[in-house]
């Protein structure tokens, strides 16, 4: 995917090099298939899981793939439009209820303004909208750093850490 970011130790990074794209009905390495496609290709094909990552739509149930989900090496949650914000319900159920532990990716209609509360709801990577720069987007993601409340990055409120002071 192009103009991708990604937090590398917490620090956005453009991912110049990265593999994965988005092709839903694909057979190569590292692409990214909606979850019914995934499912036919690893369990009836018998594809290595390590190379194929999964796109949810919003209306996916995340539940779906809880199965499977040591195995999913990427899940890419799609925002069709920046007003729809499923994905970030989704984001924070792949990983404070189901354990995912890969890379959770934002796709779609991805923009400056989301990113911080995208972190903040376990995103890992952002492909950015492609007419957008990339630069701007990485302070994006320094903006709202330091947030009271607790999320999925953060789960201890800000008045428990030892940066929040008593």
């Amino acid at each position: 995917m192009k103009n991708t970011l990604g937090l590398l130790q917490g620090v956005a990074t453009p991912l110049h090099d990265d593999p994965w794209y988005l092709d839903e009905e694909g057979d190569a390495p590292y692409a990214v298939l909606g979850w019914p496609r995934w499912q036919t290709r690893v369990e009836l094909e018998g594809a290595d899981p390590s190379l194929h990552g999964v796109l949810l739509e919003p209306d996916d149930d995340p539940e779906a793939v809880r199965a499977e989900i040591a195995r999913i090496p990427l899940i890419a949650l799609r925002f069709p439009s920046f007003r729809d914000g499923r994905a970030y319900s989704q984001a924070s159920l792949l990983r404070s209820r189901y354990g995912f532990q890969g890379d959770l990716r934002a796709v779609g209609d991805v923009l400056r303004d989301q990113l911080a509360l995208m972190r903040h709801c376990g995103f890992s990577s952002f492909a950015v909208r492609e007419d957008k720069c990339l630069t701007d987007a990485i302070k994006g993601l320094a903006d709202f750093e330091r947030v009271y409340a607790r999320s999925v990055a953060q789960p201890e409120p800000r008045f428990r850490r030892s940066e929040g002071g008593g």
